[in-house]
């Protein structure tokens, strides 16, 4: 199991930034995947970016260039940077971590942090 507890969001003007983190309660050398989802009002959840299970980076293409997945491996924290933010980035944003489990895996979620960018 794994406890993933997020942070950073906020209220921004279009073309601001902020860093969201998401702090896993075990290392995250033992997670097989890593990363974030968000979700607007009345849409389905969707993914953001994350570090796949061979270690390189996945990013939704309405955020390439402007969104940044990191990690602190001594910290056990995933960070993402965003820039450039626009208003329809507005949303809640997830942190979710991929654990094996058996011959599969599961997926643990963090309890989500609200993004408003306005105009």
């Amino acid at each position: 199991q794994v406890r993933l507890v997020e942070s950073g969001g906020g209220l921004v003007q279009a073309g601001g930034s902020l860093r969201l983190s998401c702090a896993a309660s075990r290392s995250i050398f033992s997670i097989n995947a890593m990363g974030w989802y968000h979700q607007a009002p009345g849409n389905q959840r969707e993914l953001v970016a994350a570090f796949t299970s061979g270690g390189s980076t996945n990013y939704a293409d309405s955020v390439k260039g402007r969104f940044t997945i990191s990690r602190d491996n001594a910290k056990n924290t995933v960070y993402l940077q965003m820039n450039s933010l626009k208003p329809e980035d507005t949303a809640v944003y997830y942190c979710y971590a991929d654990i094996v489990d058996g011959p599969s895996f599961k997926r643990y979620w963090g309890q989500g942090t609200q993004v408003t960018v306005s105009s």
